[in-house]
């Protein structure tokens, strides 16, 4: 589009807005192109085809949610945090914890759900391609914070074979989609936890089979400081994030990640690698 379809459209004052453009094609987020002398032509780039909201591979959701004030005001409050070792900084700015402030403004909610659901379109979408073996004779897989099963419907589509459970809070799965192949159960995972052949989840290891199949698998990043690595910046800004939004959260290390599963029972786990900021972990406790 051209500049002037562009502040046409959007009701904006040209030359303001044009150095919004400049900026924008600057850091690659846009590109600019000279179709005749007298207009100035904006594309999309990879960048900002992420960003549209209906794209398939869109990250726009998690960008909304984590530019929404709610989010940006305790990133303001990391220092006294780390000073002071309290409350996590978002319960500091807002004045309840993440999920407490979630369950009373539904707005906020839902964009939470719907970011997690953006995120897990790519990470799945990565696993499906990089390992699928993963999923070899699972008979059934239950989503722990599964959120509105986004992540469990590309699943089953991929693995038909799998039955889905999506297990969250009622208020979460009352509004999630029905699809066949997934079963939403609402419930308290520091409670109780559906049974199935593998799970996506730490905190259930009671909850799997005690055969050859029974496993968690963690989908997650881990932490190589690997300056080579293309992902290895996303997810140390990742580990920021989640310094300002929770109290103990991190994203850990393999050494880490080594350690809690041990003291979780588990006997023996693999790291999988696939194209995304996430690994697949595989976690065994025979």
């Amino acid at each position: 589009m051209t500049l002037s379809e562009l502040t046409t459209t959007l009701g904006c004052e040209p030359s303001r807005f044009h150095r919004i453009m400049r900026f924008l094609v600057h850091y690659q987020i846009f590109k600019e192109e000279s179709i005749t002398r007298d207009s100035i032509d904006f594309a999309l780039t990879p960048l900002s085809r992420r960003l549209i909201r209906h794209g398939e591979r869109s990250m726009a959701a998690l960008i909304l949610l984590e530019s929404s004030p709610v989010m940006l005001a305790p990133c303001l409050s990391l220092s006294a945090h780390v000073l002071n070792s309290g409350n996590s900084p978002f319960e500091a700015a807002n004045g309840k914890d993440v999920w407490n402030y979630a369950e009373v403004n539904p707005g906020h909610s839902k964009l939470i759900n719907d970011a997690m659901a953006c995120d897990a379109k790519v990470a799945v979408s990565a696993i499906i391609e990089g390992c699928p073996q993963v999923f070899d004779g699972l008979e059934s897989l239950v989503d722990v914070g599964g959120g509105n099963g986004t992540a469990l419907s590309m699943l089953v589509k991929a693995f038909p074979w799998i039955h889905g459970i999506n297990f969250d809070l009622p208020r979460v799965v009352a509004v999630a989609p029905k699809v066949d192949g997934i079963e939403h159960v609402g419930g308290d995972m520091f409670k109780c936890v559906p049974k199935a052949d593998a799970a996506f989840l730490m905190k259930c290891r009671e909850a799997i089979r005690h055969d050859h199949k029974g496993k968690v698998i963690i989908v997650q990043s881990v932490i190589e400081e690997d300056k080579d690595d293309k992902f290895e910046f996303v997810r140390m800004m990742l580990d920021m994030v989640m310094m300002a939004h929770t109290s103990n959260g991190k994203e850990r290390t393999l050494k880490q990640w080594e350690y809690i599963l041990g003291e979780a029972g588990f006997t023996r786990f693999n790291v999988k690698r696939v194209n995304a900021v996430q690994s697949v972990i595989e976690a065994y406790h025979l």
